[in-house]
């Protein structure tokens, strides 16, 4: 058992398990996006750093089709930081959340060595929630978009060069649209922030299923992280409607696998950062 699970582990409850929290008519949900972990200051602008630390946190709530609504924010403020790198941060989290409908309603800051951001997102629920659990023998397993940029975007970063404001690595496309249209055709689903192989090895486990790749899938796209593409399940006579539903959003969908018996594990590293960037 890894160390995430092992902690995960300690509290373990019907509440636990899932992208989010599902608390009556709530869901809620939290990640944190840490300076020397998920981000060097020197690869991205201030502003870029808070408008990801709140896209990724908000992809959590697009993951169980929930409509965010509110944010709490954490933020470890480095001694050096002048008042208008503050500003400049808090412009971030500021047009993230009204981009996507959600009003800050408080948190709390402290001093810190590092920039360090938890992020809380609490959604309303919808009607058809979409979970981790469910997936069924013979299901067909999709993601949605391209995935392996933000793979080859850190390892530009890693080696010294930059990449783009818009790249997917500092600005992710949520599929808000796709899912809330599609996730009562959907058995199953969840976002993919530690990499497609990893994130199907959890979908897989937790329905104690294998899986039987229909197409080629590379290392770039099995190991990329921090994508928050949407890895989805489907019964086979929903095929047809999910594929009109993509059309329909401009999503691309790519139907790579089948659920089967058996167990599949992730072929990746544990974790898709660089040791550099924990140093």
């Amino acid at each position: 058992m890894d160390k995430e699970s092992f902690i995960i582990s300690q509290f373990k409850n019907r509440f636990i398990g899932d992208d989010g929290a599902v608390v009556g008519k709530w869901v809620y949900s939290k990640d944190l996006f840490a300076e020397g972990s998920h981000f060097k200051r020197e690869w991205l602008e201030l502003y870029d750093i808070a408008q990801k630390a709140m896209i990724v946190n908000i992809s959590d709530a697009v993951a169980m089709n929930a409509r965010p609504k509110y944010a709490l924010l954490g933020v470890g403020v480095p001694k050096d930081f002048t008042y208008d790198m503050i500003e400049e941060l808090s412009s971030g989290f500021k047009k993230t959340a009204k981009d996507y409908g959600v009003q800050i309603i408080g948190g709390d800051t402290i001093s810190s060595d590092k920039l360090f951001i938890s992020v809380t997102i609490i959604s309303k629920k919808r009607k058809h929630t979409l979970t981790r659990f469910g997936l069924q023998k013979g299901d067909l397993l999709a993601y949605t978009g391209k995935l392996g940029a933000s793979k080859k975007e850190l390892e530009i970063l890693l080696k010294g060069g930059s990449v783009s404001r818009n790249s997917r690595f500092a600005k992710p496309t949520l599929r808000t649209q796709f899912i809330k249209k599609a996730a009562k055709y959907l058995r199953c689903g969840l976002d993919i922030s530690d990499g497609l192989s990893k994130d199907l090895s959890r979908l897989c486990a937790i329905s104690s299923l294998g899986i039987r790749f229909l197409l080629p899938v590379g290392s770039h796209e099995l190991c990329s992280g921090e994508e928050y593409e949407m890895l989805v399940a489907f019964a086979p006579q929903n095929r047809d409607k999910i594929l009109e539903i993509s059309k329909k959003s401009e999503t691309p969908l790519v139907i790579f696998g089948e659920a089967v018996e058996g167990r599949y594990e992730s072929e990746c590293a544990e974790h898709h950062f660089s040791k550099e960037t924990n140093e």
